[in-house]
């Protein structure tokens, strides 16, 4: 006769599930501490991008964005954009293993890639509504307050630090580096070069813009043609 698992001993599972991917947030929760002071925001506005944006990419890209003074449509189709994917990430998340109603608003919230990637390589079964949002829970600590610790480091800091508005674009070299490394797939990246590429020449104002609705076109009309050589071929 098997017992209900306590929720002490699923909370210690999802401290130990989260541990390896949260410590790598630190640095990087750091980083964007540091960039959003030396960008010219008050410390305080890295805890409020953190919990109101909740994104990493976006959170970075939000910072070029605003001290642009991008226009409101353009914010929110990057927005949109960039976080696609997530849409996707609700299909293998344990949402049913949360059984409070204000727990799941938070898990859908808190949804990150970071807390997919450690839900998605466990069974369904085996995830409690305790191990699952002990996870979130987790993985946000240690993304908010790394930033407000970044944020009164880079307020102490000497304004206009040189390198440091390179942390983004390093942040999604790397990041672009270690997918295609894991995935193999060599025209994504090629690909995502050439839109940029191409906006760059044609909508300088509205690069951004512009590149991701292209590379987002362009990969799904890939994906339609490979499945549809995929049928044909069987």
């Amino acid at each position: 006769m098997s017992t209900a698992p306590s929720t002490s001993a699923e909370i210690r599972k999802g401290l130990v599930d989260a541990a390896p991917v949260g410590l790598g947030l630190i640095p990087l929760g750091l980083a964007f501490g540091v960039l959003i002071t030396q960008a010219g925001f008050d410390w305080w506005w890295a805890p409020v991008f953190s919990i109101l944006i909740y994104a990493g990419s976006m959170e970075f890209l939000a910072i070029g964005l605003l001290t642009a003074v991008t226009p409101l449509y353009s914010l929110a189709a990057a927005a949109f954009l960039v976080n696609f994917r997530h849409v996707f990430y609700g299909l293998g998340f344990p949402i049913e293993s949360v059984r409070s109603r204000l727990a799941r608003l938070y898990a859908v919230y808190a949804l990150t890639d970071e807390v997919y990637a450690i839900t998605a390589t466990k069974r369904h079964n085996e995830m409690t509504g305790a191990r699952t949002m002990t996870i979130a829970i987790t993985c946000q600590s240690l993304w908010v307050l790394p930033g407000i610790v970044g944020g009164l480091i880079g307020a102490a800091l000497p304004p206009g630090l040189d390198g440091l508005q390179f942390a983004l674009t390093a942040l999604f070299a790397v990041l672009a580096v270690d997918a295609w490394r894991a995935s193999g797939d060599l025209p994504a990246p090629v690909i995502a070069l050439l839109c940029g590429l191409v906006a760059a020449w044609l909508a300088p104002d509205q690069m951004l813009l512009v590149g991701l609705v292209a590379y987002v076109v362009l990969l799904l009309v890939r994906f339609a043609w490979a499945t549809r050589s995929g049928q044909e071929a069987a």
